[in-house]
């Protein structure tokens, strides 16, 4: 058994922050020094991200809303799919040069990062849906819902996937995310 929270009760950490809460929104209070990143550019290789996710085989659709506090370069919070440290999506906004950018990094042995900017979000929806060997990604800013594509990524089908929310704080000292809405839909 798991952690129970949105309407499901197999729901675990895959590096559990040093600070999180429950009740109407899940706050994740990240650690310093943490990231999903894979070799590309910067050469080293994180896999010390906070991730909460539940298990998944199969078709499905992640759905989540989000605020954060970012304060430092590169924090991030929103929504990731892990296979294993080799395979992944991650998917949200992240802080890049003091702009906020709505980003999605896929990684196959290699992470490949790709931004589009966003002024200030005040909140922000993203959505992966894996259909087969595809997962479409999609992101709404404000209220909106997420319906604007942002990627389209392989991912392999039929393997099991941890797939939840995500946060990050790469250089900076921490800071807080807040998941108020987060919904799994499978096929």
């Amino acid at each position: 058994m798991g952690i129970r929270a949105f309407g499901r009760d197999d729901w675990q950490w895959f590096n559990e922050p040093p600070s999180w809460s429950l009740a109407d929104v899940l706050r994740v209070e990240t650690a310093p020094d943490t990231d999903f990143w894979r070799s590309t550019h910067y050469g080293f290789v994180r896999d010390t991200g906070h991730l909460l996710g539940v298990p998944l085989t199969g078709d499905f659709t992640l759905t989540a809303s989000f605020t954060a506090d970012y304060a430092a370069q590169y924090d991030q919070a929103g929504i990731a799919l892990r296979v294993d440290e080799r395979n992944w999506i991650k998917a949200g906004v992240e802080l890049v040069d003091d702009e906020f950018q709505v980003s999605a990094v896929v990684t196959r042995d290699f992470s490949d990062w790709s931004v589009v900017p966003a002024t200030r979000p005040t909140r922000v929806s993203i959505s992966a849906t894996r259909e087969g060997d595809a997962v479409t990604v999609r992101y709404g800013l404000g209220d909106a819902e997420p319906t604007t594509m942002l990627r389209l990524a392989y991912s392999p089908p039929g393997v099991g996937t941890l797939a939840g929310v995500a946060a990050a704080a790469p250089t900076g000292p921490g800071f807080t995310a807040r998941f108020d809405r987060v919904q799994v839909t499978t096929a």
